[in-house]
């Protein structure tokens, strides 16, 4: 196709447009279930991956529309499939620990899985939640953040400035380091939790992190 097709800038602005880092977290999220064995997974291991998938198709074409209200929507609905299912097989797995079915480098693979799901679903919560959503957030720059205080906002407005970033609004990989300290250091570290919603998914991250640890150093000292 000649490069000076009106269709080529017409697909770049699509493909800019997307956005690549929630979307692929998203379907990592939803992938995970085939890497799971059958006994830990929700119905047959595609069907995770292929609701998100369905539901990616409305969620990229509202957004590309300009049709915000249902993006955030089918972003919603999208969010809550894949933490139905990080859900149910978490109590798969918990019924599966005292049952000894699988082997313990299966089951310690599924909950290192499964660890890795807790984290990018409740980060994709944080960032489709905050301030309204990311439409909402980037059109009230600077900042746009209300559940969280990033340490970014801490900087005088002067060095933010010279930094470059006098205009700085989480991204998606801003919550998903949140979420990462959530799971490791049962904390957020260096950033504030400031609504109340935000501190139940939190906790509730946090307390799925435990209770995944604890299922490994239980199942760890059955088998010694």
């Amino acid at each position: 196709m000649d490069s000076k097709s009106p269709l080529v800038p017409r697909w770049r602005t699509v493909l800019t447009g997307i956005r690549w880092e929630p979307m692929f977290a998203l379907l990592a999220a939803a992938a995970i279930s085939f890497a799971l064995p059958e006994s830990l997974s929700v119905g047959p291991s595609w069907l995770l991956l292929v609701l998100v998938l369905l539901l990616l198709i409305p969620t990229i074409i509202s957004h590309q529309v300009g049709e915000h209200s249902w993006n955030h929507f089918f972003g919603i609905v999208a969010n809550a499939v894949v933490t139905a299912g990080l859900g149910g097989s978490l109590v798969l797995l918990v019924y599966a620990l005292p049952a000894r079915r699988d082997t313990p480098a299966m089951l310690l693979t599924s909950a290192f899985l499964l660890w890795l799901s807790n984290i990018l679903t409740f980060a994709l919560w944080y960032w489709r939640l905050d301030g309204g959503g990311p439409v909402v957030r980037h059109s009230h720059a600077p900042y746009g953040s209300r559940a969280f205080f990033f340490p970014q906002l801490q900087i005088e407005s002067g060095e933010r400035k010279q930094m470059g970033a006098e205009r700085w609004t989480p991204e998606f990989v801003d919550y998903l380091f949140v979420a990462f300290n959530l799971s490791t250091a049962f904390s957020p570290t260096d950033t504030l939790v400031l609504s109340r919603w935000a501190k139940v998914l939190a906790m509730l991250q946090s307390l799925i992190s435990l209770a995944i640890v604890i299922l490994l150093v239980a199942r760890g000292i059955n088998v010694l």
